[in-house]
């Protein structure tokens, strides 16, 4: 049988479609999503929850004309196949492919780009404000999940919509995850929800009702919503008020997987004046036994059996960077009863969900709250203790005035161990964690250091935890370099890189190469290579530091080479490659040669890592490639004349 997802180039194909034919689609879309998720890996059980949703609205509602404004991308993939990527579903995440989020240069069903939680509300209300200044009519609708009504943003813009009395429509996704289990009392006030009888009740009388009745039930009920005297019917010891305290009608909840009684109440809601909130319940991983039952694993999982979940792992794979952090982290803690840490929604992102179940009082989730998270950790430094905010790098962007306001300008001790810097490939341009090292070098007072391997960042923790003052560490994603791990723990000199090659042979060295965190390993790798191919002799360094530099040993090498080389998995501008040019500068050393290999200044596609890394120079061959022309200009280079058809960019910023 042709499968009818096929037939679907547009929502409007949707609005014709019966409810059994409805209830197929549904199902075809799960198995697809299963099957395009199991090859590469991706965001899985958000997806599978929002299916019906996702029907209900685009008929329900005229998109593109109306806007859906969802918040997020986990939640999105339904979305994409309806209008108009299914032919191209299964390259998503792929170089050259349809994103894992929403763009707005994709489709112009995507009305807002979105990749971080908690922007959907904000967003919607100035295009509902701008609708009303230009005197357009169309329905505005943003849909956000619960957990990310934990982030400030999504509660910063209710309370303005509230008093702005915009036509928007807000939709709640209410599946009681974001990523990890969802924290905090506004999770707590819907749980309550959730759980009445009276909605359960409701849900039933709304199914029969819908049957027998023109108009339904819901539509009814959607009336009476308005006076004050009804809002006890649904909402628990009036719990629910809260929502309409703010300037917004409620309706709700409801069972985000019965579509009919969706399309019924968006319908109903679109007539309604004012904000308002609809509350619908899913199921995170519905219709995926493997999924529903972990949907925390199956958030973002990679590669896995589409029938029986299990993970596809390669032979031989060395241990992930966040585990070996987290495995320290415990170890630590268990020492030192000082040592707490915090997580924004991510634990087992982070790995500190290791801290979590072995000493659950030193843990603290605080929702999708970087800012919330790192002031938090300021305050628990101000008491004594050494908190550890493990966050993303590209989540503590999120949090830079906090980061320079509550925690670098006191000068408290708080370190922040940044996951998933660098290329992160498939997730793109919005979660690549390529501006850290710019965004913390600038700030008075903070340190940053980057470990070259998975032995060195258990010393890095170590170190960092016992300095004064501030501190960041970035580290990869993905696995380590399969390195040994070290029994006990060491301090590393504050400031001081690794020379890897021995000093008795810096005499020959016509070039210094300085890798900075996971590209000492190319740059050593190319060290090698040069002296064996071309005999090109250079000097390989470990620069662990980006603040403070190592100055006495890069001007010793900038002295005597007269050559320097960085390579770092970060954009020039701003960078490690930018500390040196500066120190440069400041001692007048005019005449090194310095080229700065990092990332360019653009937003970097999703594609996978290694891909992108020799795509962007920043591979062993390439830093061949820009030691030879350096030191030996004019000189035929084998290795850019084999790859001349597809010439690697250029991110060198000063010579």
């Amino acid at each position: 049988m042709a499968r009818l997802l096929d037939t679907i180039d547009t929502p409007a194909r949707l609005k014709a479609l019966s409810p059994a034919q409805l209830e197929r689609l549904a199902q075809e879309m799960r198995q697809e999503i299963i099957e395009t998720v199991s090859l590469r890996g991706g965001h899985l059980a958000p997806n599978l929850g929002t299916i019906e949703l996702t029907l209900a609205l685009h008929i329900a509602f005229d998109t593109p004309k109306d806007l859906l404004v969802w918040d997020i991308g986990h939640q999105a993939y339904p979305h994409k196949l309806v209008t108009g990527r299914r032919d191209r579903f299964r390259t998503i995440k792929q170089l050259g492919g349809i994103s894992g989020y929403l763009r707005r240069d994709e489709s112009p069903y995507d009305a807002f780009g979105a990749s971080h939680a908690s922007t959907s509300i904000s967003a919607a209300l100035g295009m509902a404000v701008a609708r009303d200044l230009r005197g357009e009519r169309f329905k505005v609708v943003a849909i956000i999940g619960d957990g990310a009504l934990t982030g400030g943003m999504a509660l910063e813009a209710i309370n303005n919509a509230g008093s702005l009395k915009k036509n928007l429509i807000i939709v709640l996704n209410d599946n009681n995850k974001s990523i990890s289990d969802n924290v905090g009392a506004l999770h707590m006030h819907l749980t309550r929800l959730r759980a009445d009888p009276n909605y359960r009740r409701i849900r039933s009388a709304a199914r029969q009702s819908l049957e027998h009745m023109p108009g339904g039930h819901v539509a009814r009920e959607v009336a009476g919503r308005s006076a004050r005297s009804a809002k006890e019917f649904m909402l628990p010891s009036k719990t629910g008020v809260i929502f309409e305290e703010l300037g917004f009608t409620y309706l709700g909840p409801i069972d985000g997987h019965d579509t009919q009684t969706m399309i019924e109440l968006f319908r109903s809601a679109r007539q309604l004046e004012g904000p308002v909130i609809v509350q619908v319940v899913t199921t995170k991983g519905r219709g995926c036994d493997f999924a529903e039952a972990d949907a925390t694993k199956f958030h973002g999982p990679g590669a896995y059996n589409p029938h029986t979940g299990e993970m596809k792992k390669k032979l031989g794979e060395a241990p992930k960077y966040q585990d070996i952090f987290g495995d320290a982290l415990v170890e630590l803690a268990k020492r030192d009863e000082t040592i707490v840490g915090i997580t924004a929604a991510m634990a087992e992102g982070t790995s500190l969900n290791k801290l979590a179940q072995a000493i659950p009082n030193r843990f603290f989730d605080v929702g999708i709250a970087e800012q919330h998270a790192v002031t938090f950790a300021a305050g628990l430094a101000c008491g004594g203790m050494r908190p550890v905010a493990a966050i993303y790098s590209t989540f503590l962007q999120r949090a830079f005035d906090q980061v320079i306001h509550d925690v670098c300008v006191q000068d408290l001790h708080v370190v922040f161990p940044m996951d998933r810097a660098g290329l992160v490939g498939e997730d793109g341009h919005t979660q690549q964690g390529v501006f850290d090292i710019a965004f913390m070098r600038m700030i008075p007072n903070m340190k940053l250091m980057a470990p070259k391997d998975e032995n060195e960042l258990r010393h890095m923790l170590y170190t960092a935890l016992y300095l004064d003052g501030p501190v960041s560490l970035r580290y990869p994603r993905g696995s380590g370099e399969g390195v040994p791990l070290e029994a006990e723990f060491r301090a590393l000199p504050v400031g001081k890189a690794e020379l890897l090659t021995p000093e008795d042979e810096l005499e020959r060295a016509e070039c210094a190469v300085l890798g900075y965190g996971n590209m000492v390993s190319p740059a050593l790798q190319a060290v090698r290579e040069l002296a064996e191919e071309d005999g090109i002799h250079a000097a390989a360094v470990n620069a662990r530091w980006a603040k403070p530099l190592d100055e006495e040993l890069i001007l010793r090498l900038a002295r005597t080479t007269r050559c320097l080389v960085t390579v770092e998995d970060h954009v020039v501008a701003g960078g490690f490659g930018s500390a040196v040019a500066e120190l440069l500068h400041a001692h007048d050393l005019h005449d090194v040669r310095l080229k700065i290999i990092g990332l360019p200044d653009k937003f970097i596609e999703h594609g996978a890592p290694a891909i992108l890394r020799e795509l962007y120079g920043l591979s062993s061959g390439h830093i061949k490639d820009v030691v030879r022309e350096l030191v030996r200009p004019g000189v035929p280079n084998a290795y850019k004349d084999a790859n001349s058809a597809t010439p690697h960019p250029r991110q060198v910023s000063r010579e």
